[in-house]
């Protein structure tokens, strides 16, 4: 535990050196939620029915802008090599990297939910179901965004096709997500789309690792 909470810190270090790369998910997704009411108009009516998929549509989007970048730093300068050979298992080092990015871009994006559901006329109990499922979703994107770019890290414009691998496997979790706010917007009981949720999220939690530490194998076996 003491090397896992080691590496989750010193990858926190590493990516804080890089803020343009780490607000740009953030700021993307604090523009396209802002941006759509004037698109549509002020209407509390059809802005609280089309908030479910906005909000993840949006958050979607800005977790795949960063997804390239888990790997890419330790992939130039050589580091990827040297953690085949650590002593520290391979997986568990990338469960560390995957954290850091976790709470570099998804907890953000989980911290400026409540704000930006104001924007689209959600009342409380929509709000609590948003940040809800924006909470237990974002782990999940990471973990099986780390699965694509591990597989894309030795390419040099790797970030298209990480959206291409990992979008098939979003899907179901978009649709779950989305359908827990709408029910939480429709004052409806979400504790089976909780449930359905975290069990994809602690499934990802024991298999992404694993599939990306085999991702990483074969790029740089190429």
């Amino acid at each position: 535990m003491k090397l896992f909470i080691a590496a989750v810190r010193r990858d926190l270090q590493a990516q804080l050196r890089r803020p343009a790369e780490l607000l740009n998910p953030l700021i993307f997704f604090i523009i396209v939620i802002s941006l759509f009411p004037l698109g549509i108009g002020p209407s509390r009516e059809a802005l609280s029915l089309v908030a479910p998929g906005l909000l993840w549509v949006a958050a979607l989007l800005a977790t795949l802008m960063s997804m390239d970048l888990i790997f890419r730093s330790d992939f130039d300068d050589g580091s990827l090599e040297q953690m085949l050979v650590s002593a520290m298992p391979l997986p568990v080092i990338l469960l560390a990297k995957i954290t850091a990015h976790w709470l570099l871009v998804g907890l953000p994006l989980v911290l400026v939910t409540p704000l930006l559901a104001l924007l689209l006329y959600v009342d409380a109990r929509g709000m609590v179901a948003m940040t809800l499922s924006i909470l237990l979703v974002s782990p999940t994107l990471s973990l099986i965004g780390s699965v694509g770019a591990a597989l894309t890290v030795g390419l040099p414009r790797g970030g298209l096709l990480v959206a291409i691998l990992v979008l098939p496997i979003y899907v179901p979790v978009l649709i779950l997500a989305t359908a827990m706010v709408a029910t939480g917007l429709a004052g409806g009981d979400y504790t089976g789309h909780i449930y359905w949720l975290m069990a994809i999220l602690f499934l990802s939690l024991g298999l992404a690792p694993v599939a990306s530490a085999a991702g990483i194998r074969i790029s740089l076996e190429d």
